[in-house]
């Protein structure tokens, strides 16, 4: 203990030194060319600092006060901000610096934010975390495997923007207008469900006990458990929109072609894993994660079962497709009946180029899931930046292992 109490106070000596060099060369940039942008440079390095300190709210202000008056200067941020992330060896630094960039995400206003995302687009802002020698030297290290998490999570983050209401939604690219089902619930469940799958992968990807294991490094780990009080309070708002587009999916699922009902089941299927996956991982996180800020949602499981039953019925449809059929859910398919919230048996008129339009809509036992929750979200945007109370290191804490 007395050795690595050493290494560390003669880490943050050396790192410290190194600080204030780079501090120095930016301010004689700053006074030799007055253009505002070195003041940037300078309140990212305070704010990644060797020291064991939390980034300071000044410096975080100081770096969007800065941005907003100096006219294109959110590629120079992105790229110091990058470099800061390339050259260091420290991982402190870096767990600093992935911690800025999810705070920029947050705390700036919605043109900031869209200006930040664009600059990771063009390549200004790069993140990707495995090329940097901070991490290369050990990765099973629980901190250096939570780095690698975070950065990969960041990555897919930037693909989302936080919409007038406070809430999470992904950008989507303007695609192919679906004339023959309803636009607004094709995209829900076919381009906006997907998406959070994806983020969701991301997200059960981190375990409270990476941090836990961390727990000699004190300093790493009050930065990592703020890092993940955020994921976590992220994530509650993405389950809300992946539960609406289950619902929507499902809602749908009778009026779909069979190519498109396949797909269906592989969405829903992949749903069924991340529904339980999710909700063991919020049991975790509440057990060793203490946060009073932070609400969780109840997690509905879907069945897989169900799952399979609507597979089952789809290749069977698929079979059928050549000639006219009158199926029968209680007297071909008595697994699914539980689906069905009308005891009112559907028949379905199948042929081999399209079904009548008239056909009867089903929906599926479902709660009415977007009622599952009520929670407060927690960035609202305005033209005030956003104080970052939240992340006060003595709100939150991870719990020592019983």
């Amino acid at each position: 203990m007395v050795i690595i109490d050493i290494q560390t106070k003669l880490r943050v000596a050396l790192g410290t030194m190194k600080d204030q060099a780079s501090i120095g060369k930016a301010m004689m940039y700053n006074h030799q060319q007055h253009d505002g942008f070195s003041n940037i440079e300078i309140a990212i390095l305070r704010a990644t600092s060797h020291g064991n300190n939390t980034i300071d709210d000044k410096y975080m202000h100081e770096i969007l006060f800065h941005v907003s008056n100096s006219k294109g200067s959110i590629p120079f941020l992105a790229e110091r901000i990058s470099r800061r992330l390339c050259k260091t060896k420290d991982n402190l630094v870096a767990l600093k610096t992935l911690v800025l960039i999810h705070r920029l995400l947050r705390g700036g206003n919605r043109t900031f934010e869209q200006d930040l995302c664009k600059a990771h687009v063009s390549g200004h802002l790069q993140i990707t975390i495995i090329r940097y020698g901070c991490v290369t030297k050990n990765f099973y290290d629980p901190l250096v495997s939570f780095l690698h998490k975070y950065a990969s999570y960041l990555e897919e983050r930037m693909s989302w923007l936080i919409n007038q209401g406070g809430k999470l939604e992904p950008i989507m690219s303007k695609g192919l207008e679906f004339r023959r089902y309803g636009e607004k619930s094709f995209d829900m469940a076919f381009r906006i469900l997907p998406k959070c799958q994806i983020l969701i992968d991301k997200v059960l990807e981190f375990s409270p006990c990476d941090i836990l294991r961390s727990s000699h490094h004190h300093n790493h780990h009050s930065h990592a458990h703020v890092a993940m009080s955020n994921i976590l309070r992220e994530s509650f708002q993405v389950y809300m929109t992946f539960s609406e587009g289950i619902e929507a999916l499902v809602n749908m699922f009778f009026e779909l072609e069979s190519s498109a009902k396949n797909l269906a089941c592989e969405i829903l299927k992949k749903g069924s894993i991340q529904s339980q996956k999710l909700h063991d991982l919020y049991q975790t996180c509440k057990k060793y994660v203490e946060n009073k800020n932070l609400e969780y949602p109840f997690v509905q499981i879907i069945s897989m079962n169900h799952i399979m039953a609507l597979d089952k019925f789809s290749c069977q449809q698929n079979q059928v497709e050549a000639s006219n059929v009158s199926i029968s859910r209680n007297s071909k398919f008595p697994q699914i009946s539980s689906l069905f919230n009308s005891s009112k048996e559907i028949e379905l008129e199948v042929t081999s180029k399209e079904r009548k339009k008239d056909e009867e809509k089903v929906d599926l036992n479902f709660p009415t899931i977007p009622t599952l929750f009520s929670w407060t979200l927690e960035t609202k945007i305005s033209k005030v930046w956003v104080v970052f109370e939240d992340e006060v290191p003595s709100e939150s804490h991870i719990l020592p292992r019983e």
